[in-house]
């Protein structure tokens, strides 16, 4: 099956240190354009409430990331790679403070790669 999110090294490190800080009840949610653009959004599971409007893609360093299910009508056909660049995060993101920030970086999937992808839940 291919995944439709992955991570890079930098982006795995800078989890690891949120989850260090904040604890392992976390959740990715891709920002739709709103207030912060389109960033991939950090926050406490239990600070985001998620619903049926909201598709799990995939897991990156053990949590969970999620977008709305209408931006996944747009974006179905894209691996999303997440990367930590230095920046100042979204300010609603938890790794804001860290002095990097989550940044989505995406290309088409292959036909290959499009027809083992796993349904998202």
């Amino acid at each position: 099956m291919a995944n439709r999110v992955s991570a890079t090294a930098a982006a795995l490190a800078l989890i690891e240190t949120m989850l260090a800080q904040h604890g392992p009840e976390l959740l990715f949610h891709q920002s739709g354009g709103c207030c912060d653009g389109s960033a991939p959004m950090l926050f406490p599971r239990n600070e985001f409430p998620l619903g049926d409007s909201d598709v799990r893609l995939g897991e990156i360093g053990g949590v969970p990331f999620y977008m709305s299910r209408s931006q996944f009508e747009y974006w179905q056909h894209t691996h999303l790679t997440i990367d930590a660049i230095p920046s100042n995060g979204g300010m609603f993101s938890l790794e804001r403070p860290s002095g990097l920030r989550f940044l989505t970086r995406s290309r088409l999937f292959t036909d290959e790669e499009f027809a083992n992808l796993a349904p998202v839940t």
